[in-house]
């Protein structure tokens, strides 16, 4: 048995190289895709789960959600309805403390 590999890719046509690929970054975009949407849940459940102290920390959760927003317009997801819903009550909180 010898201990160099073979890239089996080398092997094939060009249309076979191609798609392969072609499913390999598929594969990567759909793993990458799957990954970001785990992340921004967290990201939107800490968000969630604590008002803001200050205009600082209600200015970041604002400008979490204009990016949302921006990249997609209808907002009916309930998550980011409620997250909308403690951005303004953080806002109306902290304008009543000063």
């Amino acid at each position: 048995m010898s201990d160099k590999t073979i890239d089996l890719d080398e092997h094939r046509g060009m249309a076979a190289q191609k798609a392969t690929k072609l499913r390999r970054l598929l594969a990567d975009v759909e793993a990458n895709g799957k990954a970001l949407r785990v992340r921004q849940e967290e990201l939107e459940s800490h968000l969630l789960a604590a008002p803001a102290t200050s205009w600082p920390e209600a200015a970041e959760k604002a400008r979490y959600l204009l990016t949302l927003c921006s990249a997609t317009l209808p907002a009916e997801d309930p998550r980011r309805q409620k997250l909308i819903a403690a951005v303004l009550a953080d806002f109306d909180r902290l304008a009543g403390e000063s």
